[in-house]
């Protein structure tokens, strides 16, 4: 293991300005993204939805630092035959790969889920890095509700989670480390924040059993925030505070940084976040975004499936991905969105 161009490539992945783009939704979820812009989820309609992301050359060069592929994309070539890994390379970003194989229920844990994918992972990353992946990443899945997370849940979660960083290091890697408490429920911030502490120290204890090494990983958590359902949502400033008091508490200063994933959040809700912890002051590590919907969800919308509006489509990404690499500096503006509209 080479741990200095791991560090190298972690520390790209999350500098100042840029994000990472989760370009990585499996068949089934892009279907239902697909399903709400009218368009049939073909393997070319998600070819081309997904060639015309990389073909945005303002944002991809300017504000994206990563990508993150499903498996059937990092394999696809574009209209013109140039592979997309390559379109990738060519705008300055780094090719990542979605390694883990969704969720299945936790045996003896009723409403609890475990990821899979272990099993011929080492064989699976080394054909993704021959390919050119350089970063991976794996989703654990913890639920709040009633009795739940049960500690079985969150060291099954953690220990998964450990033994696929270590897998990817070994493979020359990066892993993105990716211990997602949902916000789904009725819960407030405190009870998020309490989970995800929980958490995110069983997944670091973990990752030191198994002898990762953390400066050459990204850790994607979700911030401390209030469940969709909660009748009393937290402030933006609220959210900030505490989402950088739990990582302070939680995450050591040796991971290069961490990029938060979006969960459900609006896509303006997920840049103020940002913004606003950035305005905090000096943080330990590298603070950015790795978006899904947050970043997709409008050029979608502007795209709708239309050859003809792929111009629009690719704006619509710019645009967002501006918004957030301003944010990943502290220097958005919620009037930058209304200039935008």
């Amino acid at each position: 293991m080479d741990l200095t161009e791991l560090n190298r490539i972690a520390t790209a992945m999350v500098v100042s300005g840029k994000g990472i783009l989760a370009a990585d939704e499996s068949s089934g979820t892009i279907k239902k993204r697909f399903d709400a812009i009218g368009v049939e989820s073909t393997e070319e309609n998600r070819r081309d939805y997904r060639e015309m992301l990389f073909r945005s050359k303002d944002a991809m060069s300017q504000y994206i630092s990563g990508v993150i592929l499903y498996d059937e994309t990092i394999w696809q070539d574009a209209r013109d035959g140039t592979p997309l890994i390559r379109l990738i390379e060519q705008s300055g970003a780094i090719p990542g790969i979605k390694v883990d194989e969704g969720t299945q229920a936790l045996p003896m844990c009723p409403g609890e889920l475990v990821t899979i994918g272990l099993d011929k992972l080492a064989e699976r990353l080394k054909k993704y890095h021959e390919r050119g992946a350089r970063f991976a990443k794996w989703r654990a899945v913890i639920d709040i509700g009633s009795g739940i997370p049960s500690t079985t849940a969150i060291s099954v979660n953690a220990h998964a989670l450990a033994r696929y960083a270590a897998l990817c290091q070994a493979a020359q890697i990066v892993p993105i480390v990716e211990p997602e408490v949902l916000m789904d429920g009725d819960h407030d911030i405190d009870r998020c924040y309490e989970v995800t502490s929980r958490v995110l120290n069983k997944t670091f204890e973990e990752l030191r059993v198994q002898r990762v090494a953390l400066e050459g990983m990204v850790l994607k958590p979700n911030m401390a925030i209030s469940g969709k359902k909660c009748a009393k949502q937290a402030s933006v400033e609220e959210v900030a505070e505490k989402t950088i008091r739990l990582l302070k508490a939680c995450v050591p200063a040796a991971v290069p940084g961490i990029a938060f994933l979006s969960g459900g959040q609006s896509d303006e809700e997920a840049t103020a976040h940002l913004n606003a912890m950035h305005r905090l002051g000096a943080l330990p590590w590298g603070l950015t975004f790795s978006y899904g919907r947050a970043l997709q969800a409008a050029p979608q919308k502007a795209w709708s499936g239309k050859a003809e509006n792929i111009a629009a489509g690719q704006r619509a990404f710019s645009h967002r991905a501006r918004m957030n690499g301003l944010a990943s500096k502290g220097e958005w503006q919620s009037s930058l969105e209304q200039k935008a509209a």
